[in-house]
């Protein structure tokens, strides 16, 4: 299954008629999927259910069948690829793009070297001490996509570990073809990466934004906001989910480029909400490796924020929580 970002924002109960949803895990995190129409969400979920089964075959690092690992035999070629996989490595580049390399897709060998090279349930809590070096050299800039007969080239030695944008990129492309063909509104929330399209509820898209993920019909754990949003998407990073210890070393997924370790700053949760998913995706991880610099960052993008430091202040910017349009 494809590597996955934190989950930390869940879907606050609605009592709403109109609206339905359902809930299941795929992927190696928890799917949720939001419905206006309570007829359309058994369609919706076969529909939801494909796409993270076609996904999962073209981008998952833990899959030896994937797409993504067929490409290490390729290394240095031009390679031609499915249309699925040109798009979840078009928005792995973008990320990389906007953040000057901070979300850097060419990551996957220095994510397997601290321990994370399976599906994150098959990853021992604890293990022996290693020594991780600053080897990792970001070689994005020298992938090469031909877009126009999705043609790729991957540098010969990078694995591509495309977990940091896929889910973002999947859950917008998902609630846009669900909500065209349904023709009601929906909601994607792939591990927290949420998308939303198509009608809007009444009042909006209630979500509650927390610092531990858990039940949304229980009261939060830790410090927790209720937004509401109408179009766009919102996600959320995090160093505190997906850990592990190595020695007297505590490793989490959120990888800092500049050093081939994980991300050490002063933020252990940030949320955004952005246009899509995607940008919301690529500006929350980016602001974790930033550190410091990541609120006036966030506040010059305009972007919606609400960023959790590590001793569990809160601060919010750019109007948070009312980022309903």
């Amino acid at each position: 299954m494809m590597s996955s970002e934190s989950a930390r924002a869940t879907l606050k109960p609605t009592t709403s008629e109109q609206l339905a949803w359902a809930q299941w895990d795929a992927i190696g995190t928890t799917i949720r999927l939001v419905v206006t129409d309570a007829t359309r969400l058994e369609g919706a979920r076969a529909m939801l259910t494909d796409d993270l089964a076609a996904l999962d075959l073209a981008c998952s690092r833990f899959r030896p069948d994937s797409e993504l690992m067929q490409l290490d035999a390729k290394a240095g070629q031009p390679t031609a690829v499915s249309s699925l996989l040109a798009g979840a490595v078009r928005a792995a580049l973008r990320g990389a793009l906007l953040t000057d390399g901070l979300v850097d897709p060419t990551v996957g060998r220095a994510m397997e070297t601290i321990g994370y090279d399976r599906d994150f349930t098959s990853v021992p809590a604890k293990g022996p001490a290693m020594r991780v070096t600053v080897r990792h050299v970001p070689k994005w800039q020298q992938i090469h996509l031909d877009e126009s007969v999705n043609v790729l080239t991957v540098p010969a030695g990078v694995r591509l570990d495309l977990g940091a944008t896929a889910k973002a990129w999947a859950a917008d492309r998902s609630a846009e073809g669900i909500a065209r063909i349904a023709g009601c509104g929906v909601l994607v929330s792939l591990g927290g990466d949420i998308a939303v399209a198509g009608e809007v509820p009444i009042g909006g898209w209630s979500i509650r934004v927390q610092d531990v993920t858990g039940d949304p019909a229980q009261p939060a754990e830790g410090p927790s906001s209720v937004i509401t949003i109408r179009e766009g998407g919102l996600a959320t990073s995090s160093t505190t989910a997906r850990r592990w210890q190595r020695g007297g070393d505590m490793m989490h997924h959120i990888l800092d480029p500049r050093t081939g370790r994980p991300a050490e700053g002063d933020w252990r949760t940030v949320s955004v909400a952005a246009g899509c998913a995607l940008d919301a995706n690529i500006a929350s991880t980016a602001a974790i490796i930033r550190g410091s610099s990541a609120t006036g960052w966030l506040t010059k993008l305009g972007l919606p924020a609400r960023l959790v430091a590590v001793d569990g202040s809160v601060t919010t910017l750019a109007g948070w929580p009312k980022v309903s349009s």
